[in-house]
């Protein structure tokens, strides 16, 4: 087990390293991570509470993140400040870890508050799984494998994924391109705001299951749509009465195959042909 931690306080970097390298720059810093068994499929899962993720594939055998902080920080303290003060300390540490064992490595931002983290990482993923909250959009690219994406406040942005992918956000667009797909994995795409828009190879064999409250759903696809009633339910709890339909759109694409479920409140929802 290989445990990197990089942390700042008050101007002061300090690395606590059980192996690896650490470069220090004015405004970033970066961590080196050899993996247990390299040519090995492995994992990476990062986690952010402030800030963006960047992910990207590379010719490589050891996973590089790098680290940056909040660069607009000090100009907010000094804004914040009371009339005739300035702040010395308190509030701008950064704390970041990377922890790898048996070709599982996770990243987590902690507390830190950081503009962003870029992540490279070497072919053969087997799985990817990131999250952020505040501040920041998810942006992946050339990436294999399975991929498991969650954002809160930004947008989820995968080019050129060949595997299978599950993203949601909450205030954001979710756009996916596909170079290739697992034939045998469902996947989900939904936000609350923002519009779903996915590119899949013009041959995928998928069954999909399709809902926008405030928006339409657009594809240049034949989808077979299911043209049952939407199913109704009625429901009664300490005298009061409910009655839902369910939206959803559902269909199929070159003869249907596993689930794609697309979801959307205030958006449009786009089903692309790769051309």
């Amino acid at each position: 087990m290989k445990r990197i931690r990089i942390a700042f306080l008050t101007g002061v970097y300090l690395l606590a390293a059980g192996s690896g390298r650490l470069m220090a720059q004015s405004k970033e810093q970066q961590l080196v991570v050899p993996l247990s068994e390299p040519g090995k499929p492995f994992k990476v899962n990062v986690h952010v509470l402030y800030g963006s993720i960047k992910v990207s594939a590379y010719e490589g055998k050891e996973v590089m993140i790098d680290v940056f902080g909040d660069s607009s920080r000090k100009n907010r303290d000094e804004d914040e400040a009371p009339g005739g003060m300035h702040r010395i300390g308190g509030g701008s540490g950064l704390n970041v870890s990377a922890e790898e064992r048996n070709n599982n490595i996770e990243v987590n931002g902690g507390l830190s508050k950081l503009s962003g983290i870029i992540v490279k990482v070497p072919a053969g993923l087997t799985s990817l799984q990131l999250s952020a909250v505040n501040d920041g959009s998810i942006s992946v690219s050339g990436i294999s494998g399975a991929l498991e994406i969650n954002n809160v406040n930004g947008p989820i942005s995968v080019k050129d994924a060949v595997g299978s992918v599950v993203a949601n956000t909450v205030n954001g667009a979710v756009t996916v391109n596909f170079k290739n797909v697992d034939a045998k994995a469902p996947m989900a795409f939904s936000t609350l705001n923002g519009n779903v828009d996915v590119t899949f190879p013009a041959d995928i064999k998928t069954s999909v299951k399709l809902k926008t409250d405030r928006g339409g759903v657009f594809t240049d696809y034949e989808v077979a749509i299911d043209k049952s009633q939407p199913a109704t339910k009625k429901t009664e709890e300490n005298h009061m009465y409910k009655l839902s339909i369910d939206e959803w759109v559902y269909g199929k694409i070159n003869g249907g195959g596993p689930e794609v479920m697309m979801k959307t409140m205030n958006g449009d929802i786009y089903i692309r042909k790769a051309k």
